[in-house]
């Protein structure tokens, strides 16, 4: 597990490039056969992928969280953004195909990764929060979300949201999470900016052509700074700062937000005059 300290954004104005990548970009979350996981003192957010081969792969951590298992104290959000998986979940399976989400609740011992098929794994990206209360474990399907239509091709940002764990969808203790699909020809998201003071958030980018970028945009929103992040990527987002983004093409983002307030409108959006 890589650890991460929180920053100030007052330190971030004197980061050179690779440094502001070294602290907010994980450039490397899935290998074959492998966990990869980063722990953001924002938050507490551990961040993770999975390829399962062969062999499962099981949801641990070792001795970094210091306690008796990962879920003891902890959340935790699964998107597979690759060919059909599974999940098992204290005996319990759960199949995956691409695109659907898995919660599982505080308290759930043993987790571990399956793919269908090894010679084409699955991809299984996670998100973990801290939690106080054990909600039940669900999967929700790409096909049962709700789709929400946002954008238009004038503003280069035609694009539909799926929210899985929220308060009106999958219930948890404070993980958000959801995924976001622009259209071809549209390349913007999230803009006008904003910022959220009492969560952070974390956008892992896929389903990208290997020549294709984003341009992450960071920083307070009068001193901002930008990424340049290449396919199944993922940016911490600190809650002082904004994060918006454009690419060279169309792509898709998962996003998860952790933290005090576990509601979609607590936001401040920022004019665009305001943005430097």
């Amino acid at each position: 597990m890589e650890n991460r300290y929180a920053t100030s954004p007052e330190d971030v104005k004197r980061y050179t490039t690779d440094k502001l990548r070294q602290e907010f970009l994980v450039e490397s979350l899935f290998t074959p056969g492998d966990i990869q996981m980063v722990y953001t003192h924002f938050d507490r957010t551990v961040i993770g992928g999975a390829i399962p081969m062969k062999e499962p792969l099981a949801l641990d951590a070792g001795d970094f969280l210091k306690t008796d298992y990962f879920l003891e104290r902890r959340e935790v959000g699964i998107i597979n953004i690759g060919p059909k998986g599974k999940v098992i979940v204290d005996g319990d399976e759960y199949t995956l195909n691409k695109r659907d989400c898995l919660y599982i609740g505080l308290g759930k011992r043993d987790v571990s990764f399956h793919s269908e098929d090894s010679s084409n794994p699955a991809r299984f990206y996670f998100v973990s929060a801290l939690a106080h209360h054990e909600y039940p474990t669900k999967v929700l399907p790409i096909e049962e979300a709700v789709p929400t239509k946002l954008g238009s091709d004038a503003e280069s940002n035609n694009r539909t949201i799926y929210k899985y764990i929220h308060s009106e969808g999958i219930q948890s203790c404070q993980l958000m999470m959801g995924m976001t699909l622009l259209e071809p020809n549209n390349m913007w998201n999230t803009m006008p900016a904003h910022i959220h003071d009492r969560r952070n958030e974390v956008y892992l980018y896929f389903d990208m052509e290997d020549d294709s970028r984003v341009f992450h945009f960071m920083g307070q929103p009068h001193e901002t700074r930008h990424l340049v992040v290449k396919n199944e990527q993922a940016v911490i987002s600190p809650p002082w700062s904004i994060h918006s983004g454009v690419g060279t093409a169309n792509y898709t983002f998962i996003w998860a937000m952790a933290g005090e307030n576990y509601t979609f409108t607590d936001m401040e959006f920022i004019k665009m005059e305001d943005l430097r």
